[in-house]
């Protein structure tokens, strides 16, 4: 079983604004610290942020408009980040935070599920969520796939059953079983870290990935974990305590590897600006389980 969810679904939205006001804090500072927490809906949007860069509510209020549209009552907390954390950075590149990670290798019914969702997101790029359960023999499975996704009419359900019958083999999806809605954060309220399961499938321990600088392992270390895992074909986990300096690696075959932090900071920058559409924004969009990867 899967949930995915698209970029405008209203915790993605959240997400969205998350990352973008990461990315901000990006330009001022190769090494910014930033945390961030959104909560957006019914015609508000409440933002708190901990940074070491200097940015404004009004620098907020822009990226809420342009990510989710006019009609937002924006409130923006902006806070230093605490002296005792940033004088953890001082003397070098170290851990930002505590944390337990893992790394899985995305299943096949995970990666369908996620290419129907681009799929439909490119027809109708609206809220929508989407749900997958294999069922049938391994080798050969069937999948009963449940579609909700707003702004569709039901004059434009059969298109959408031929598409996922003739690209993916889906031939009895269950398309919006309560009728026709709206969605979006004018109908349900959206947050910062919701949707960790969309995200990161079989990966998710606690921490979030969106809203964040590369500091912390929430987001540099699962994403190294996930490249590792994905390469290897097995799960990757690892542990990490505030101001550690380096990273130990345990594979499921009992393979250990230890990356600097350093340097797992650097990879996880190369896959946020090379393999994530380039920015924190676009990486919050799909997480670590992408269409491009499927």
């Amino acid at each position: 079983m899967f949930e995915k969810v698209n970029p405008c679904h209203p915790d993605k939205v959240a997400d969205r604004i998350a990352g973008a006001i990461v990315d901000l804090c990006y330009t001022k500072s190769k090494f910014p610290k930033v945390a961030c927490e959104v909560l957006i809906g019914h015609g508000e949007c409440n933002i708190q942020v901990e940074t070491s860069e200097q940015i404004s509510a009004e620098d907020c209020e822009a990226i809420v408009r342009r990510i989710a549209g006019e009609g937002f009552e924006t409130r923006a907390l902006i806070v230093p980040q605490d002296v005792h954390l940033a004088a953890n950075q001082q003397q070098g590149v170290k851990c930002g935070d505590n944390g337990v990670f893992k790394g899985v290798p995305p299943t096949h019914e995970q990666k369908l599920l996620t290419a129907i969702a681009a799929s439909i997101y490119d027809r109708h790029p609206s809220d929508g969520k989407y749900i997958i359960q294999g069922k049938g023999r391994l080798a050969d499975p069937v999948f009963d796939v449940t579609i909700c996704q707003s702004h569709l009419s039901r004059d434009e359900e059969p298109e959408l059953r031929e598409h996922l019958k003739n690209a993916y083999g889906i031939h009895l999806p269950t398309i919006n079983p309560l009728g026709e809605w709206t969605g979006g954060p004018n109908t349900d309220s959206g947050a910062t870290n919701r949707k960790l399961g969309s995200d990161m499938g079989d990966g998710v321990t606690g921490g979030g990935l969106n809203g964040k600088d590369l500091s912390k392992g929430d987001v540099s270390i699962n994403i190294v974990a996930f490249l590792k895992a994905v390469q290897s074909g097995q799960t990757v986990t690892a542990i990490c305590s505030i101001g550690d300096e380096q990273v130990t690696f345990q594979y499921a075959s009992g393979k250990t590897e230890t990356e600097t932090f350093a340097d797992v900071v650097e990879m996880a920058r190369l896959y946020i600006l090379t393999d994530s559409g380039g920015s924190f924004e676009t990486f919050s969009e799909w997480g670590l389980i992408r269409p491009k990867d499927v």
